[in-house]
């Protein structure tokens, strides 16, 4: 492997947490009924393609991308279409959805339920891309980016790497490195995969320290084997947010993305664990993205776990699945505690960015008392886009947009580093997200005049 890399500005190291790193992936069993929400990308959310009472199979197509930005929804169960309604998912917020009752498992004509390995990459370029768009494919580290869009390079630019993100830096989620460990081959295949896709001769596995046994797992697999020439680990430093896109690629390939700028700038296509073992089931085995990976955990959980779920299950049942919820419970977090959002109910559906579900003790949770800012600069030191995040906390409250677009706010990748160092306890994150947003609007209406 090569020699330990990180990124060079800013980072923390919160405590890790990894309860559940020795936690075999197990396989959850199909709920009696799934919910299954339209909207499961960055984007815009799936037009509704069945009605109440048609009977689904597992991996049919029930919901078709609507636009650009937008991604395929596939049954996830077989069964009936008891309704379509409102669901309230884990932003709080009541969204479209398709409520299924299970019956039995009959699968799509055409999918490979199989344990077999497939090596051998028939698919051409553009048939990998289509395949990836019409089986659903998003960032499965919570971005929800479409991932068909990402390998859809432009005419005028060219990818001289495939990043994997393995980096999985966000306290207490252990999905990805468990899925490393377990299906090493699989996973690899998909790299080579996306090399073929975006037709780039080198893929980086960026992966953190403290995951050292999946690192050297997967550096012997391809060092014994000529068909992953080309693949490479890259050991990383264990710093939070070492699996932020720019700071990753900084830290494998030492290119810089250029403020306001995609990673093809950089020659670079960086795409998370899940997505990539995703993509190979999807062009291997025409196996659309209709279940994850999820780190269910907390320190009062009584037994911390990997669950492999079909997308649409409750969290709740995997909660109880867990042990149940402790009494001690303050927070339930949809996600990691830095970049995770909190969560009002505990039956919000598991979607395809579900990477984990957070029990936060009363003590880990427990509300401080906000001070006023003394200055003291730790904010801009721990922020690893080198922004000045207490200014920009400041003008977003005072609702003055053109300092936040002139101060780059929407550089900010949100990894809430500046609230996590703040000694006066300010919500900095919060006021920052809320002045992105608006800066965004009006950065988007501008451009549409």
């Amino acid at each position: 492997m090569n020699p330990i890399k990180t990124f060079p500005k800013g980072g923390v190291h919160p405590e890790e947490n990894k309860l559940s790193s020795d936690r075999p992936i197990e396989r959850f069993p199909i709920p009696k009924q799934v919910i299954i929400p339209l909207g499961q990308c960055l984007g815009a959310p799936a037009e509704v393609i069945v009605n109440k009472g048609d009977t689904v199979k597992t991996g049919q197509l029930i919901g078709t991308a609507k636009g650009f930005i937008s991604a395929n929804v596939h049954s996830s169960v077989s069964g009936k279409v008891a309704k379509i309604d409102e669901v309230m998912d884990h932003t709080g917020y009541r969204k479209p959805a398709v409520f299924i009752d299970v019956e039995g498992d009959e699968w799509a004509e055409g999918i490979d339920t199989s344990d077999t390995i497939i090596r051998d990459i028939t698919l051409s370029r553009e048939e990998i891309i289509e395949r990836v768009k019409t089986h659903g494919i998003v960032g499965m580290g919570g971005a929800t980016f479409p991932t068909y869009v990402k390998l859809s390079i432009p005419k005028d630019k060219k990818a001289d790497f495939v990043i994997i993100n393995a980096a999985e830096c966000e306290p207490y989620l252990t999905c990805d490195n468990r899925l490393l460990l377990e299906r090493a081959e699989q996973f690899l295949i998909g790299v080579k995969i996306l090399m073929k896709a975006v037709d780039a001769p080198k893929a980086l596995i960026g992966i953190e320290k403290n995951k050292i046994d999946a690192a050297r797992y997967l550096d012997k697999m391809i060092k014994s084997d000529s068909y992953y020439n080309g693949i490479e680990v890259q050991l990383l430093k264990t710093k939070y947010p070492q699996g932020g896109e720019k700071q990753l690629i900084k830290a494998t390939t030492g290119r810089e993305v250029p403020s306001g700028k995609l990673p093809i700038e950089t020659g670079c296509v960086v795409v998370n664990v899940a997505s990539t073992y995703a993509i190979y089931e999807a062009v291997q085995k025409n196996k659309p993205l209709i279940s994850r990976i999820v780190t269910v955990t907390g320190k009062s959980l009584k037994r911390p776990a990997n669950l492999e779920v079909r997308i649409g299950t409750p969290a709740n049942l995997l909660i109880e699945a867990c042990g149940g919820l402790p009494e001690d419970t303050a927070n339930v977090i949809n996600g990691g505690p830095m970049m995770g959002k909190s969560v009002s109910v505990t039956d919000f559906p598991v979607i395809k960015g579900t990477s984990g579900i957070l029990m936060l003790n009363v003590k880990d949770a427990q509300p401080r008392t906000v001070g006023n800012c003394i200055r003291c600069g730790k904010c801009i030191q721990a922020c690893p886009m080198g922004l000045e995040p207490y200014y920009l906390c400041r003008v977003s409250r005072q609702k003055d947009f053109e300092s936040t677009e002139s101060h780059n706010i929407m550089d900010c990748i949100e990894c809430g580093s500046c609230e996590f160092t703040c000694p006066a306890n300010i919500p900095l994150l919060d006021y920052i997200r809320f002045g992105k947003a608006k800066t965004g609007q009006i950065i988007r209406s501008r451009n549409q005049k």
